[in-house]
């Protein structure tokens, strides 16, 4: 189990987070990333005037934009839970075949483009989506209560991240303290017998962070899934590591994990 000390320590951090964004830039501040930043854009500025010919792109201040610490960034930051598990479940959509592919609420940058690359989308979500893409379809709903669609209908769906904030107002949406019980009800219903379900949630101690998500316990949320079977769980860990083909047990005294779930439908 992790300790209090431990627990204590991210809950304030995610505070600190919440009400002061600033703090995001302070580690650059502290390790001198800033001033270092700062000293290297001088010298390319200056180094920039003595090369460029070009008439189109003069140097001139009221057009300057200073960004100071990508220098020292890694190759390829990214925020490691979504890179992770856009990959894990895009594979599997691929893997499947299938020709229609739906999905609630999860990364139109990520993992919905990763799918289009192979097969169409349809994008669930109660948030409005002004975009045209070839492949893509959107359909604004509640997703605890899918009226548009038909029960058994479906092969293939997902829903990446997403599940653990509906009911809490966050992003627009009714506040239900069992929506998100709700949307998978409403999941298993739309789905066909044989169907592939595709899930990630918050897992590790079971809590809610209001409003910002609900974190699972990885068993309690498989037992949601009651009309169907669990194919795999894998799950990033506290260290951002992918664990695949894991118990659902070991995710259990994780602060922060990932749990990925692939379920398929039971025959009614």
């Amino acid at each position: 189990m992790k300790s209090r000390a431990y627990i204590v320590s991210k809950r304030c951090g995610v505070w600190a987070l919440a009400f002061l964004p600033f703090l995001l830039q302070l580690k650059n501040i502290f390790n001198g990333n800033i001033l270092k930043g700062g000293f290297k854009y001088c010298q390319d500025w200056k180094k920039y005037a003595s090369l460029a010919q070009a008439d189109a792109f003069k140097l001139s201040l009221f057009s300057s934009y200073p960004i100071f610490t990508d220098a020292n960034d890694e190759a390829g930051v990214m925020p490691t839970h979504y890179f992770l598990q856009d990959l894990w479940a895009a594979r599997k959509v691929n893997e499947s075949k299938a020709d229609v592919h739906f999905d609630i609420g999860s990364r139109l940058d990520g993992f919905i483009a990763h799918c289009l690359s192979f097969t169409k989308v349809t994008m669930l979500d109660i948030r409005p989506l002004d975009i045209r893409l070839n492949g893509l379809n959107f359909i604004q709903t509640d997703c605890t209560d899918m009226k548009n669609i038909q029960t058994d209908s479906l092969k293939s769906i997902s829903s990446l991240h997403a599940l653990e904030h509906f009911g809490l107002g966050r992003y627009g949406d009714p506040v239900d303290p069992i929506a998100h019980i709700k949307a998978i009800n409403e999941i298993q219903r739309v789905t066909a017998p044989g169907a592939n379900i595709y899930i990630s949630v918050p897992v590790g101690i079971e809590r809610l962070e209001f409003n910002a998500q609900r974190v699972f316990d990885a068993k309690n949320f498989s037992n949601y899934f009651d009309k169907c079977s669990l194919l795999e769980f894998s799950y990033i860990d506290d260290e951002e590591k992918l664990n695949q083909n894991a118990s659902l047990e070991e995710s259990s005294t994780l602060y922060y994990g990932c749990g990925l779930f692939h379920f398929i439908k039971s025959a009614n």
